[in-house]
């Protein structure tokens, strides 16, 4: 492995107003004194902007740059890259969610295909005329890519052939472009498969956050697959101390007996290796809302859920097997569901008053 320094380095991280983009740069504002990180987010309004322009706020600092823009737009990238010459790239801008693909595909071709894509080219053009390039480039991919796998946990030495949602295909077309590119270019790359991370200023659209928007409403939530789903929850704070190792680690660049590159490429899980139950993880979730006052005191949960079938696009079950993060980097997840919950609750309290 290949040892990087973060400082005096500049970092380029892409969707950096999206939930774990923000944190990321919250976090390497905190941990650097010279790095200089540039920021790129399109802003749009697959959930509330409100949330995004929030997370930029928590970012203020000189050392930041922030972008407006698209990562599938090809000059935008080509700019960013002739401008500032990052070192270290983290591509955590793409189109989210499962059930979103199966009626808005156009959005995730463009920015998780594309955009992708114009990373990687601009990662590539890095060395031309000598010049240092990238020595990193590290990116989600996600435990979707696993499909309806029958093994669990889930080892990066799985065959994951069978998307179940266009969502998942394109992150596991991610991992194969960034194979070719690491191959033919001699460009180390890092994939990162992320279990259902959660916490505070979250995405919307994921389950705990949504379930809360119903219950303050009084609404009824539906809690699929009749509650006998198991999700790896995994805290946003300990992805981000995972990602935050692997930039300092990357795959070393090695010739095979052709005399050609080895792909220095890697892929890892991160997630918290221990699938809680949806039933107990929204039972734990309406306590902790009432324990920070989101709810009343005598709330009726049991009043305000369903349990109804499977939705398309789903799985029964994520479970990380995280040994190789643990071997490679000394690090596994272990923020317990209550604590991240807690964490959750107490914020939305404090944002949504």
């Amino acid at each position: 492995m290949q040892t990087i320094t973060l400082e005096q380095k500049t970092i380029f991280v892409t969707g950096a107003a999206g939930f774990i983009g923000s944190n990321l740069v919250r976090r390497l504002l905190a941990d650097t004194h010279s790095a200089h990180i540039v920021g790129i987010d399109n802003m749009n309004d697959y959930y509330d902007p409100a949330l995004k322009e929030y997370r930029l706020r928590q970012l203020a600092d000189d050392r930041f740059t922030f972008i407006r823009g698209d990562i599938a737009d090809r000059a935008t990238i080509d700019r960013i890259f002739a401008d500032y010459r990052p070192a270290v790239v983290v591509n955590f801008a793409a189109q989210a969610g499962v059930r979103y693909s199966i009626t808005n595909p156009d959005a995730y071709i463009q920015s998780n295909l594309i955009g992708f894509y114009n990373i990687l080219e601009a990662c590539r053009h890095s060395y031309d005329d000598g010049q240092t390039g990238v020595e990193h480039l590290v990116y989600a991919s996600s435990s979707s890519v696993y499909g309806s796998n029958k093994k669990v946990p889930y080892s990066t030495d799985d065959k994951v052939d069978n998307p179940v949602s266009l969502y998942a295909a394109t992150k596991k077309s991610n991992e194969l472009l960034a194979h070719a590119y690491s191959k033919l270019y001699n460009i180390p790359s890092t994939g990162l498969r992320f279990f259902t991370v959660y916490g505070p200023a979250g995405r919307p659209d994921m389950a705990y956050f949504g379930f809360t928007n119903k219950l303050v409403k009084g609404q009824t939530i539906q809690i699929f697959n009749y509650g006998n789903c198991r999700r790896d929850f995994t805290f946003v704070d300990d992805i981000v101390e995972g990602v935050v190792r692997i930039m300092q680690g990357a795959p070393e660049k090695q010739l095979g007996e052709d005399g050609l590159p080895l792909p220095p490429y890697a892929v890892y899980n991160i997630g918290n290796s221990s699938p809680e139950n949806l039933l107990t993880f929204v039972d734990i979730l309406q306590q902790e809302l009432i324990a920070a006052g989101v709810l009343p005191a005598d709330y009726d949960f049991e009043a305000h859920k369903q349990l109804v079938p499977m939705q398309p696009g789903d799985v029964p079950v994520t479970f990380a097997d995280t040994s190789a993060l643990e071997r490679d980097y000394g690090f596994r997840p272990s923020t317990p569901l209550r604590e991240g919950l807690r964490r959750f609750a107490q914020w939305y309290k404090e944002f949504y008053g």
